[in-house]
């Protein structure tokens, strides 16, 4: 496979399973016996990029997010065509994951939650709405760089990845959805 294919179907891929995973634990939240909350949310998120990340690493670098692709592209860590190309991957694998998810999930559920798209609370303004993302998407950015990108990082990229978008769920999902984005 080309290296490049190669990179592609991982960020596919792991892009994919983030958004699956993550978009239907929201889903699942109004079944019964799902109890699970805005914690399980968060949980599943972090989850799903802390494996993504870890399995896709070797790979693609791991991105799985347009944002971290920006990021790497700003540091210089990826070429411009090479970034148009993971962001497309990772759109792709996006809109996927929710079209499967939609066929899957009952019409009723996938309507009133609109797939797990993330939504400002009535109560934040937009200026804080984008105040909130930006601080949580540096965060998350920290992570990237600190555990993935720094040659000294230590091994625990996907973990510490992982943990960042758990703890930023957790903050920011009632507040705007936390798209970190």
């Amino acid at each position: 496979m080309h290296r490049m294919t190669r990179r592609l179907v991982a960020e596919f891929f792991g892009t994919f399973m983030l958004v699956f995973f993550g978009a239907g634990a929201v889903l699942t939240t109004n079944f019964p016996q799902a109890d699970f909350g805005l914690l399980g949310v968060a949980f599943a998120y972090g989850i799903a990029l802390a494996i993504g990340v870890t399995a896709t690493m070797s790979i693609s670098g791991g991105h799985l997010n347009p944002a971290v692709t920006a990021g790497m592209l700003a540091i210089r860590r990826i070429d411009a065509k090479s970034a148009l190309l993971y962001i497309v991957a990772q759109l792709l694998a996006a809109v996927l994951a929710a079209l499967v998810l939609k066929s899957i999930i009952p019409s009723g559920v996938t309507r009133v939650l609109a797939l797990g798209t993330p939504s400002i609370a009535a109560t934040i303004t937009l200026g804080r709405g984008i105040a909130i993302e930006a601080i949580l998407t540096f965060f998350l950015m920290s992570a990237v760089l600190g555990t993935a990108v720094s040659a000294e990082a230590p091994k625990i990229a996907g973990f510490g990845i992982g943990l960042t978008l758990f703890i930023g769920i957790l903050i920011g999902g009632p507040l705007t959805g936390a798209a970190l984005n």
